[in-house]
């Protein structure tokens, strides 16, 4: 078994947290305070912390003719996962920093890919490999 991540982000709203992250990503809350809330990420400790404080500025990094927000956190999933996902986020009307496509297709690594913010502006890849081997593919 693969260990779960722990990963712990800053948010500036809770209940925008709790509505992205629970019920439109599907996550499973766990404990939760005041001031902080678990999620269940697709079997990882997701924790969005309230914070007042802006944000760190952001850069960028060309990857596939695209400016992908650094930095991102995210998961790869199964493209049985992926596509319904997209769909859903796509029928929710979410923004995406990176629309749902197929980068490096027909090279090593070929996947399908989406970034978008949670309410907090946090950058979150969403990717899946057709051939899972391909995962850590050299090109």
């Amino acid at each position: 078994m693969t260990p779960p991540f722990h990963l712990a982000i800053p948010v500036h709203d809770l209940a925008a947290a709790r509505q992205f992250y629970g019920e439109l990503i599907g996550c499973e809350e766990g404990r939760s305070s005041d001031h902080w809330v678990d999620f269940n990420f697709y079997g990882h400790q997701l924790v969005v912390h309230r914070r007042d404080e802006p944000a760190a500025p952001e850069i960028a990094s060309a990857v596939d003719d695209k400016q992908v927000p650094i930095p991102h956190f995210g998961l790869v999933l199964s493209l049985d996962d992926w596509q319904p996902l997209a769909d859903r986020l796509r029928e929710a009307g979410v923004e995406f920093v990176i629309e749902p496509y197929v980068r490096f297709v027909g090279e090593p690594g070929e996947q399908a890919t989406m970034f978008l913010r949670d309410p907090s502006g946090n950058a979150v890849e969403f990717k899946a490999f057709a051939d899972s081997s391909q995962l850590f593919a050299r090109g």
